[in-house]
């Protein structure tokens, strides 16, 4: 682990900067690019989240795709791109961030064109595959560039204004999203990210620095391949088993437990050896463990309910895709005001009780949806959406400052790649199995209503509320009692599955209230500059002394 320039008998007063001065010089400017970069990939999957309806319309409006193949071609995407993620992050480290960055944003660009251009389904979940591959490139390194720029004392306000910027994403991706499906094809929506991604790969090239472990040690091949199939098997069992509504199933079964014997395998060979890919020590840490957990779990309950809200405002509500983008408007709008301010009310309050409040409020948010009907004013949908979003506002930053504060800045990208990796395994987590939730209940409560559907299509149509309204648009006025009666079903799901998303976000609230660290006594903080943000100093040798340049 390195440690400050100044040696010791060195003046305390003027110690020498750990960030050169030209970097120091351009930081916000870096800071800039890296929000740009990350931008691509969040508004990619929150500009697909409202035109699902459009591509399962038959061709030549959309590609005619089934329920199962729209959740392949939002899922090839994610199982990709969380199976690489440590892998990319060790490689950032290894061979240079600036590369990898750069690599992973050329790879997305040609993803998202080859996906533009799509003739069936099959095409799109693969080009999808293709862009999970740049994007898990692309997303850690982002973090990691970022705290080889920033000074300690710096680094949670830019952590808050990097998660900032995943609320711009959110606020501009089901914007554009509409306004592209009104006045272009479906394809317009991965067309658009080539020529962002070019602008991001010259602005890269040009202000962005090169960085990476000055001493990465040995390679440890057998990790790197057992942590890829360890979660590409993790992974894909979750989506299978969301997909089958049943976690029973042998093929999920295999695909869970085998990644689990994987993982267990690729724990006990990183603990042993003398060149671990990941440090499985930075665990023992309450703080990291809690931290990783919260984001886990934060991210199971958040995007489950964002995967069935999408069907509320649109199949029930009856919303336009640019509608429904305008109506999350405000929980983007209250990430973008208040991540970036997060570290002051840390700063006030702790780590601790910040992230519990937090959680505690997107539960609040969560368990709201049960409250939701038909009619629900949208004054209210609004305002639980700004409350979700200020919740998360207040957990993301203190919990990915102190996940990367732990780790020395030396081993950036191994930190950035956990982070995303336990953020990524638990939103799918949560998509599949709330998404089973959601998929169970609704089954259960419209199969009684199926009686005037044919016998032989009786099984598809309780398959999803999409494919409800499909039958009883085919029977015609024989069908509109079955429309009510779907919609009724639907939100009985709806508030079940809401319910359960409000239950694990209280979950994570409650290992953060035990776990992670407190405001810590005012003359320890007196003591050691502004801190981490967390509430905790890192004891990695990476803090700055008091007098460290800002």
């Amino acid at each position: 682990m390195s440690t400050p320039s100044g040696a010791p008998g060195a003046a305390p007063r003027m110690p020498a900067p750990r960030v050169p001065e030209q970097v120091h010089r351009r930081r916000w400017a870096v800071l800039g690019v890296l929000m740009f970069s990350l931008l691509i990939v969040v508004l990619d999957n929150s500009i697909l989240n409202v035109a699902v309806r459009t591509i399962a319309a038959p061709a030549p409006t959309g590609l005619g795709a089934t329920q199962s193949e729209l959740e392949w071609a939002i899922n090839s995407y994610t199982l990709v791109f969380a199976g690489l993620l440590l892998t990319s992050g060790l490689l950032g480290d290894r061979i240079g961030r600036k590369k990898v960055l750069l690599f992973g944003t050329a790879v997305f660009a040609v993803g998202s064109a080859l996906a533009a251009f799509s003739g069936s389904p099959a095409e799109l979940i693969g080009y999808r595959a293709l862009m999970g591959f740049g994007a898990a490139f692309v997303m850690p390194a982002t973090l990691a560039v970022l705290m080889n720029v920033f000074e300690r004392d710096e680094q949670p306000k830019a952590i808050g204004i990097w998660a900032g910027s995943v609320g711009l994403g959110i606020a501009i991706g089901p914007i554009t999203g509409g306004v592209l499906l009104e006045h272009f094809w479906w394809g317009s929506i991965f067309l658009v990210n080539v020529p962002v991604a070019m602008v991001g790969l010259i602005a890269m090239a040009l202000l962005v620095p090169e960085s990476k472990d000055p001493a990465p040690g040995r390679v440890d091949p057998l990790g790197v391949l057992l942590s890829i199939v360890g979660l590409v098997l993790l992974v894909f069992g979750i989506i299978r088993g969301g997909e089958l509504a049943d976690f029973t199933d042998v093929t999920v079964l295999a695909s869970l437990l085998g990644g689990l014997a994987v993982l267990a395998v690729f724990v006990l060979h990183e603990k042993r050896s003398s060149h671990p890919a990941i440090d499985i020590a930075y665990f023992r840490k309450p703080a990291f463990a809690a931290a990783v957990a919260a984001i886990a779990l934060a991210f199971f309950a958040l995007m489950g309910v964002t995967f069935f809200s999408a069907f509320y405002l649109q199949s029930v509500r009856g919303y336009s895709a640019l509608q429904s983008g305008l109506l999350i408007l405000p929980l983007a709008v209250a990430q973008m005001v208040f991540a970036p301010r997060a570290r002051l009310v840390v700063d006030r309050f702790g780590a601790r009780l910040v992230c519990a409040a937090g959680l505690v409020l997107v539960a609040g948010g969560l368990a709201a949806f049960a409250l939701f009907d038909a009619g629900t004013p949208v004054w209210v949908l609004c305002l639980v959406f700004f409350v979700q979003g200020s919740g998360m506002a207040h957990v993301m930053p203190p919990v990915t400052v102190a996940v990367m504060q732990a780790l020395p800045r030396e081993k950036a990208g191994s930190g950035s790649a956990i982070n995303n990796t336990f953020r990524q395994v638990g939103g799918a987590l949560g998509i599949a199995v709330l998404g089973s939730v959601l998929s169970a209940t609704y089954r259960g409560g419209i199969e009684g209503h199926l009686g005037a559907v044919p016998a032989a299509a009786r099984d598809a149509a309780a398959e999803s509320i999409e494919a409800t309204l499909a039958v009883a648009e085919k029977l015609g006025p024989a069908g509109r009692p079955l429309i009510g009666s779907a919609y009724d079903a639907f939100l009985d799901a709806m508030h079940v599955t809401a319910l359960g998303s409000a239950a694990v976000a209280l979950a994570g609230a409650v290992v953060v209230a035990l776990f992670l660290p407190g405001r810590p006594p005012a003359e320890r903080t007196a003591g050691k500059g502004e801190g981490n943000g967390t509430g905790e100093t890192s004891d990695s040798g990476s803090a700055e002394p008091a007098g460290a340049p800002r």
